[in-house]
């Protein structure tokens, strides 16, 4: 991407007096040296400096995703340089003004306080007992380097003014690459719901010390649904599965979840959303996910749609009710285009939707 957009930027008069082919090739070189060494601070214990050099070279990397998208609206709208050639130098300028400006409103979005996104969910399984069942939900907090202590402390706090019943960790709970915080798992500490703290592992959680992890989420109360379920309540069974990567086999993971479980509701966490037909003819009543990120800037939603049509928000699948995150926290820079990270809210009824008055 970097190649082609300095190539293009080249191709404008206003830039190349100002800075030659030559200085642009320089400058790139540097910026992705600068990228790569940004990887390496943290494992030195260089913390200090890995968080600036991580969030710049990231905004940057995502700064070029944006103008590189507006640059191939051009190449689209000039058929690749065959028509309005006397205006194409403009239209080149317009697109790289148009992706800086786009990523200072990403930057901005970016560090606003997630949403609380409430959905009130019918299962006609449900014990009467349990009517008003209050699930939160964080998918993707990616805690490490860029998502810090300070950020988790405040979103645990929107979690705890939620009075929840249980609370779930979607997973992609930590960013996998770096060194983990013991800060990070104190915080974590400080969520609690009567029905406890449950998570899933997505597959970040996957690139990191996952021993170390899973033995400090156990010290904290934080249990792990690994591919198993759980009688939160009588009548109320929660079921995880991990999710390593889009080569796994889903349908196996929650077959094994989902084997031999009690009668009652079943709410199903996933990190990715796959399999959901399998899910709902499991019998699964809801199907809680994340991983998409809602694409996160856009238009890079559209391209994650074709692997995960399920992108974000409430979806009804053969009666099984999913609900896929936008997040809490984000993969790479602190940027977020158009739509806002979040936190789920559920609340559990008894009776069918179409029973109400």
């Amino acid at each position: 991407m970097q190649c082609y957009v300095f190539w293009r930027a080249s191709s404008v008069p206003s830039i190349y007096r100002l800075v030659s082919g030559r200085s642009l090739f320089v400058l790139g070189l540097v910026i992705i040296a600068f990228f790569i060494l940004s990887r390496s601070l943290s494992p030195l214990h260089l913390d200090g400096l890995a968080r600036p050099a991580e969030l710049w070279s990231m905004t940057w990397l995502a700064t070029l995703f944006l103008m590189t998208a507006l640059l191939l609206v051009v190449e689209i709208a000039t058929g690749f340089g065959l028509f309005l050639k006397r205006y194409q130098a403009l239209l080149r300028g317009l697109a790289l003004i148009l992706g800086v400006l786009f990523s200072l409103l990403a930057v901005i979005q970016g560090q606003r306080q997630p949403v609380v996104q409430s959905y009130n969910v019918y299962i006609k399984k449900l014990p009467q007992n349990l009517d008003g069942t209050v699930i939160v939900a964080l998918s993707d907090l990616h805690l490490g380097i860029i998502q810090d202590d300070e950020w988790l402390s405040a979103c645990v706090k929107l979690v705890q003014a939620e009075r929840p019943d249980v609370i779930l960790l979607l997973g992609d709970i930590f960013d996998g690459h770096g060194i983990l915080l013991k800060e990070l798992f104190s915080g974590l500490q400080r969520l609690s719901a009567p029905l406890g703290v449950w998570g899933v592992l997505g597959n970040h959680d996957f690139y990191g010390n996952l021993n170390v992890q899973t033995v400090l989420f156990d010290q904290i109360g934080i249990h792990l649904l690994r591919n198993t379920w759980v009688n939160l309540s009588p009548g109320l069974v929660l079921a995880g599965i991990d999710y390593k990567s889009t080569t796994q086999n889903t349908e196996a993971f929650m077959n094994s979840a989902l084997n031999q479980r009690p009668m009652g509701a079943t709410v199903l966490v996933s990190h990715a959303p796959l399999a959901e037909k399998f899910a709902s003819s499991k019998g699964v009543d809801l199907m809680l996910s994340g991983h998409t990120h809602g694409g996160q800037i856009w238009p890079f939603g559209y391209l994650v749609q074709l692997k995960f049509p399920m992108l974000s928000g409430q979806y009804d699948v053969m009666g099984m009710t999913a609900i896929v995150s936008r997040g809490v926290g984000t993969w790479g820079p602190r940027m977020r285009l158009w739509q806002r990270s979040e936190i789920l809210r559920m609340t559990l009824h008894t009776q069918s939707e179409s029973a109400i008055p």
